[in-house]
């Protein structure tokens, strides 16, 4: 039986990614666009640890830096969903391992500003680390959100550092 993967290694692991496919049918019509981003875990996971501590983004302005930085009309929800969700276990991984610096994902929050289940610890542990930041979360119906979360979206991410394999100081977060 194979060893299973680690996080970090399914974040580490690109699989021919990044790419840009051609939308066709449907596809075009519901993202209005002709082209597709797809990025890779590594990118993802760079966008995420750009945001400082004090600021939010949401899955949908990653989305929005990986079309920009591949020249594409949209990036893919599917696949920046699933590797925000590795990033953020891949994280919480190295903190159990001893590191100190991981990438901030309780930062990064779904469409509408709400905190993301699937991550490690679930809507509690992301409730706790964003009010240790000073964040107010708040119960929407049966969803926590970031009040205001708008306001405190973090639009200083560097598109030549996505995707990069090395951290920088400035780039990682202190547990």
């Amino acid at each position: 039986m194979a060893k299973r993967k680690t996080w970090r290694e399914k974040l580490e692991d690109s699989q021919d990614l990044p790419k840009v496919t051609k939308l066709t049918g449907k596809l075009r019509e519901r993202w209005k666009g002709e082209t597709l981003a797809i990025p890779s875990p590594m990118e993802v996971d760079a966008i995420m640890k750009q945001v400082p501590r004090g600021k939010l983004i949401t899955t949908n302005e990653i989305r929005a830096i990986i079309a920009q930085k591949h020249k594409a009309d949209a990036g893919c929800p599917l696949t920046t969903g699933i590797f925000a969700w590795i990033a953020a276990h891949a994280a919480e991984e190295a903190a159990e391992q001893g590191e100190t610096e991981i990438t901030p994902y309780w930062r990064t929050l779904k469409t509408g500003g709400e905190l993301n289940p699937k991550y490690p610890g679930g809507v509690e542990h992301a409730r706790e680390l964003l009010e240790a930041e000073g964040h107010r979360v708040v119960a929407k119906g049966k969803k926590l959100v970031v009040a205001d979360y708008e306001k405190l979206l973090f639009t200083g991410v560097a598109i030549s550092e996505v995707g990069r394999q090395e951290d920088s100081d400035e780039t990682r977060v202190k547990v």
